[in-house]
């Protein structure tokens, strides 16, 4: 978990960071500090080479504005384990709509300074961006990230879902785990 934090120690714009893999990120925008965390969090499981990296996280308004309050975006870079996760989601009857990660977007992400600039150039694709700018930390391993910053909080009680938190996320990983096993070797 992250902050933004006021006083001499804190990020600003046109500070430098290292990443755990060894990637630098400019911060261009001090907002979009949860993906400079997540990228070491990315790197560090990288590291032990696993079948699959999947996050969540309550990554970008943009997603909100693309899918509203109660779908969360998927991206990824490998397609099976995206189409897991959303036949998971299915059973578990939560909205999960997939999004794409365009390489016509990729070039909005470079920096003059670093490998990276932690926000895209444009004021569009936001979430794109964002998981394009995540992807850089998972090297080959099959990773999916869902971007669940719409459902992730309820501002009424509608159905099921209680005002507050609402645990978004965590009945599709139960039922993508469930069923893990049972998925032939590749």
């Amino acid at each position: 978990m992250t902050d933004n934090m006021t006083g001499p120690d804190a990020t600003r714009p046109g500070d430098v960071l290292r990443a755990r893999n060894g990637k630098t990120m400019e911060v261009v925008n001090t907002d979009a500090e949860g993906r400079l965390i997540l990228a070491d969090a990315l790197s560090l499981a990288a590291e032990d080479e696993p079948d699959a990296i999947i996050d969540l996280a309550t990554l970008t308004g943009a997603c909100i504005v693309a899918l509203g309050d109660r779908t969360a975006g998927l991206m990824g870079n490998n397609v099976a384990l995206r189409e897991r996760i959303l036949d998971a989601a299915e059973d578990a009857d939560e909205l999960i709509w997939p999004l794409p990660l365009p390489k016509s977007l990729r070039k909005t992400i470079d920096s003059d300074i670093a490998d990276l600039r932690n926000l895209g150039t444009t004021a569009y694709g936001g979430a794109l961006t964002a998981g394009l700018f995540l992807q850089e930390f998972v090297g080959d391993i099959p990773w999916a990230h869902l971007d669940i910053a719409g459902p992730a909080f309820a501002s009424s009680e509608e159905d099921e879902i209680a005002k507050g938190g609402t645990g978004f996320g965590v009945r599709t990983l139960a039922r993508l785990l469930a069923s893990w096993t049972k998925l032939p070797a590749e």
